[in-house]
């Protein structure tokens, strides 16, 4: 029997199987499609909350720790595997931000390089940005990632740690539960069992939870998304504006995104999201106008009351374990989030206070 059993084979349940594995432990993931194609594959890759400054302590101490172990991570994986994940740190401009002041103060008390620049030093960052802007909010640590090339990656490092085996297109029907422990799940290809079972299945999560009587307030909220086929050089940072943004990539390309959208599992791309989204493109970056859209697409998000991901050992079910819940910020959070967990499965001093990601589970006990 494997010591480790992880649900779900997104970023958050490869990374969690990555830092098992490196620590020397047998684990199994199943994944009921291919690794890394569900949330991790749709979303943009900015590693920060758009806005950080509007969120709590709780998602902050997460990600500033996340935010430091990307370039390691994108370092790592590229000479393990030669996939370049494509960690890029080129800053991102907020422009039209209505609190700018706050956003000062949550910068000098968390230490993060975050200014107001004027309208010289905008253009120059930014020379294609739509012109009248007189300033903007400029943070020049942030980076970004090709998430579907880190997801490819890290699916590339598990196939050749002989630890690790990804069970990839089986279907997980419900949790297998004996008495007060889960001992794994079942398929329809049969039981899959381990030590201690751990649900990292995304907006899905709730679902699986719920075969063991568990409620998790954990649901799916949509985001489009489309891409521009642009040349290289058009968009060479991230450039925010009114909660969506431009996101450029190696070769030349660039994400806009993202639509918030309460549908259910529905994962349709609809033609107004479409449209609304290219407008906001264009009103951002107007030379995106001239561009093919090469593709546009939907995610699911796993959202959660608060944005507070939830992670930890699920109350009166000895042997299950969850970590879900991180909204629009699971690509942010995902290193700490991860590591928080696996420093609590085998024993080691928690990387921050695991207290407010277990408040969410505290009245989980099952029915």
């Amino acid at each position: 029997m494997r010591d480790f059993l992880i649900v779900g084979g997104g970023v958050i349940g490869m990374m969690t199987a990555l830092q098992l594995g490196d620590a020397g432990h047998s684990v199994t993931l199943i994944e009921r499609g291919e690794c890394g194609r569900e949330a991790s594959w749709a979303g943009g890759g900015i590693v920060s909350p758009l806005y950080p400054w509007r969120y709590g302590r709780a998602v902050s101490a997460l990600s500033r720790w996340s935010e430091g172990r990307y370039p390691e991570l994108a370092g790592r994986l590229l000479e393990e595997t030669g996939i370049d994940p494509e960690y890029r740190q080129k800053g991102l401009l907020y422009l039209r931000v209505d609190d700018v002041d706050a956003a000062l103060a949550w910068a000098r008390e968390v230490a993060k390089p975050l200014s107001r620049i004027d309208a010289v030093t905008l253009y120059a960052k930014a020379p294609n940005a739509a012109p009248g802007f007189d300033s903007a909010l400029w943070m020049p640590t942030l980076g970004s990632i090709r998430n579907p090339r880190l997801a490819k990656a890290l699916r590339a490092r598990l196939a050749t740690m002989p630890g690790v085996e990804c069970l990839e297109g089986q279907e997980v029907n419900g949790l297998l539960r004996e008495g007060e422990r889960v001992v794994g799940v079942a398929t329809a290809g049969g039981a899959v069992k381990a030590g201690q079972t751990v649900v990292c299945a995304g907006a899905w999560s709730q679902t699986l939870l719920a075969s063991v009587g568990v409620t998790l307030a954990v649901r799916p909220v949509r985001g489009q998304m489309i891409l521009f086929k642009a040349p290289p050089g058009l968009v060479e940072r991230v450039i925010l504006k009114d909660g969506r943004y431009v996101i450029p990539r190696g070769d030349g390309r660039v994400l806009a995104g993202s639509t918030l959208e309460e549908v259910g599992f529905d994962k349709r791309t609809t033609y107004e999201a479409r449209d609304s989204l290219h407008a906001s493109a264009v009103s951002i970056v107007p030379r995106l106008a001239e561009c093919e859209v090469e593709h546009h697409w939907a995610g699911l998000r796993p959202g959660s009351p608060d944005g507070v991901p939830m992670i930890g050992a699920v109350p009166g079910l000895e042997g299950l374990h969850v970590n879900a819940g991180h909204y629009r910020n699971g690509l942010v959070l995902a290193p700490a989030a991860t590591r928080l967990l696996v420093d609590q499965l085998i024993g080691c001093k928690p990387i921050v206070d695991p207290a407010p990601y277990q408040r969410a589970l505290a009245g989980l006990a099952p029915n």
